[in-house]
């Protein structure tokens, strides 16, 4: 079975239908672009058939490429992959084109047969391609529905005429939401984006098309750039009003950017300098730029970890092979910030959700949480009021621990104390069934000690959730000394139930993330201390692709905390523990500046809570030295010590797999996307010198720096962390 079959009817329309059987939605590969291929050519030369219908067997239109494929295609290629990605996105180009030209005679444009795009539902990357290269694109009306061309996203841009097409429909700068941005658009906003043409009720979708097909002309189905005294919308690049709108972009992206995303200067580029050639020799500039993008490491990185490597862990990639533990009840414990939270992306997910709190006035208030985020959805017209009713419907705020009776999950999400959790653990314990899992949410407190508290330790397990619980998209599950399959099992089933991505770790000391953004957060402070200069420290980490500087980052999890983390540490660890960045929120803290919350940190800010720059009373306590490093120095600092620690975590087997490495370092703290994550980092860099660079940073600022034992090794045996810990490693 292909995944494109044709179907001629009796009318005289072909209808090309799209249709992956072993996957949800449909994604091209480059067989099946070579099908695509073949059966334009048999209806552009069959006499009987007047015109092309393009949809869909399923609900959706498609979603993109198949992103391995380009990886095949890189190996395929061998000494010279650049030409090999370049041909093939060339042939990409010639199929389309000859879609899109329809068989028109190429100096009449007549002659030409319709051809439309019926878009059953979301429609992504590729997909979207494909129906831009055609000459009327119908949606079914489904507000759910989608489309765009999110491959900036990834590390990439539209590389199947998307970019060319798109931006000479509408002009540069109205493209530039949906090439520079990624975002994706309901029918309704992208018929008046251009990205598509008519919204048509769903059981009429196919008809219209038809209908449309039969009737157009030839005057109707020659695009814009094929046409003689064709202008670029907005203006082409040496007018005027061109010149102003590039010069606008090119600031727009690297003010986003910092210009350590490559796809999003080449896009800019790619257009740019299309603008000013025909429409063909425009396809060969993009294909230029896409085969850069791809050769470029940075992409390569961001492919595997924001796409492959995510994508296997949503699925289950370390899953222990138990029976289905989809969550049918679930109890929250503790209904403030993150608890109310937990309960909305549980009753979101369609899960009934029981929310506990000590005073029954704090669980409505947790409830309302989850009414307030759904009011907001339903002003963006992304929420009806009956999917808000049944959402509301399935939390229930009590204060009774026996209403958790058949519940097969617990969440507990109290306040980050021993006793406090080994007391709702024990009351949660007394009535829930004697198969059902507890789950404590703890970003600090050692698993494997609050697992104490429970009669049954292998059904005890953490889930690590990261606020806002509604925004952010990655949890980390910590496995107790005790924990068993079935309580991993579970745990990975209900967080991909709820949408968001998984990664499993062993239990230590501040798990994986944690782990890694403090000694970040606690390096910037150290370097205030030294006499760095503040500003200094917050431009090197947004210039290497940190959303937040060390210290902006402190002010947004508040100082107060920081203080309670260092106090907390080192009752723990003792003698062991480096003090060096304490001096500084500890002064703070007894400043009365505890961060954003109290409108005061190292951040000054006006009344209404917006930051107003960095606070001037930090150089009178900490004064800034005449002697400043250079960038380079002050990004190293803030990426190593954040890196090696992922190093360490991996060689102490608190992390078990590279890939959760990297995607929780970028879904979970944001670590450089451009990066692919640290591991990928350090093999961009290669182990060689990383390991150069780890000794000079050791000697120079101290033994944190340290080159873990596995690096330096593999800087000998001339490794990288994918070739030696990556899933073909294991496999072989």
């Amino acid at each position: 079975m292909t995944d494109f079959t044709m179907e001629k009817g009796a009318d005289g329309v072909a209808v090309i239908t799209w249709d992956v059987k072993d996957k949800s939605m449909n994604v091209l590969t480059r067989e099946a672009f070579a099908t695509v291929e073949t059966l334009i050519d048999d209806a552009l030369g069959d006499e009987a058939v007047k015109g092309i219908v393009i949809t869909s067997g399923k609900e959706t239109f498609a979603g993109g490429m198949d992103l391995n494929t380009l990886a095949k295609i890189r190996e395929e290629s061998g000494d010279d992959p650049a030409q090999g990605l370049f041909d093939f996105t060339m042939n990409g180009h010639r199929i389309l084109r000859r879609l899109e030209r329809a068989g028109m005679d190429p100096k009449t444009n007549k002659g030409g047969k319709p051809v439309a795009c019926a878009i059953t539902g979301t429609c992504m990357g590729i997909g979207t391609e494909i129906a831009l290269a055609c000459h009327r694109r119908f949606m079914a009306d489904n507000p759910k529905a989608k489309i765009g061309l999110p491959e900036i996203l990834v590390g990439i841009f539209p590389g199947g005429g998307g970019t060319m097409r798109y931006s000479r429909m509408v002009g540069a700068m109205a493209a530039a939401p949906v090439l520079l941005e990624g975002r994706s658009l309901n029918p309704a906003k992208a018929k008046s984006a251009q990205l598509i043409d008519e919204v048509v009720p769903a059981d009429e979708l196919l008809a219209k098309a038809k209908e449309w097909v039969l009737t157009a002309g030839d005057a109707d189905i020659v695009k814009p750039w094929d046409q003689k005294g064709w202008k670029m919308p907005g203006g082409a690049p040496y007018h005027p009003a061109g010149f102003m709108t590039f010069v606008g972009a090119s600031a727009m992206i690297n003010g986003r950017t910092k210009g350590v995303y490559p796809a999003a200067k080449a896009l800019l580029s790619a257009v740019y300098e299309g603008a000013l050639v025909p429409f063909d020799t425009a396809l060969q500039i993009e294909a230029r730029w896409f085969t850069s993008v791809l050769m470029n490491p940075s992409s390569s990185a961001m492919i595997r970890s924001l796409f492959i490597n995510k994508e296997a862990l949503e699925k289950g990639a370390n899953r222990p092979a138990v029976d289905d533990q989809k969550v049918k009840k679930v109890g929250v414990l503790g209904a403030g910030m993150m608890g109310a939270g937990i309960a909305y992306a549980s009753a979101n997910a369609g899960i009934e959700v029981v929310l506990i709190d000590n005073a029954q006035e704090a669980a409505e208030k947790g409830k309302a949480y989850s009414e307030g985020l759904l009011d907001k959805g339903i002003q963006r017209k992304r929420v009806t009021e009956e999917k808000k009713t049944q959402v509301l419907g399935r939390i229930t705020p009590t204060t009774d621990y026996a209403a958790l009776e058949g519940c097969d999950l617990i969440v507990e999400a109290v306040f980050e104390d021993v006793g406090v959790k080994a007391e709702v653990t024990a009351k949660a314990e007394a009535v829930i069934p004697a198969d059902a899992i507890f789950a404590t949410n703890t970003s600090t407190l050692p698993i494997t000690e609050l697992a104490k508290a429970s009669a049954r330790p292998e059904q005890f397990i953490g889930i690590h959730f990261f606020s806002p619980v509604d925004k952010m998209m990655l949890v980390e599950i910590i496995k107790g000394k005790q924990t068993g399959d079935v309580a991993v099992a579970k745990a990975l089933d209900f967080v991909r139930q709820i949408r968001k991505t998984p990664i499993v770790v062993n239990d230590a000391r501040f798990f994986y993330a944690n782990r890694c953004i403090i000694p970040y957060i606690n390096e910037g402070i150290r370097m205030v201390k030294e006499g760095v200069a503040p500003a200094l420290i917050e431009n090197a980490a947004k210039l290497v692709g940190m959303p937040l500087g060390p210290l902006q980052l402190t002010d947004e999890t508040s100082i107060d905390l920081g203080v309670k983390i260092a106090k907390a540490t080192k009752a723990a660890m003792g003698e062991a523990y480096d003090d060096t960045s304490d001096e500084v929120i500890f002064w703070m803290a007894d400043e009365g500046r505890l961060g954003r919350k109290s409108n005061a940190g190292f951040y000054a800010y006006d009344e209404k809570g917006k930051r107003q720059g960095l606070w001037d009373g930090l150089s009178e306590k900490f004064p800034v030295a005449e002697e400043q490093p250079d960038l380079t120095e002050v990004q190293h600092r803030l990426l190593f010590v954040q890196v090696l620690e992922a190093v360490r975590a991996l060689e102490e087997d608190v992390l078990m797999d590279i890939r959760e490495g990297d995607v929780g370092a970028i879904l979970g703290w944001g670590f450089a996307p451009w990066s692919g994550g640290p591991f990928s980092w350090l093999d961009i860099l290669g182990a060689e010198y990383a390991t150069e660079r780890c000794d000079a940073l050791t000697e120079a600022y101290g033994d944190r720096f340290t080159t873990p034992d596995v690096l330096r090794d593999m800087a000998k045996k001339g490794q990288s962390f994918y070739g030696r810990f990556g899933p073909e490693a294991k496999a072989a």
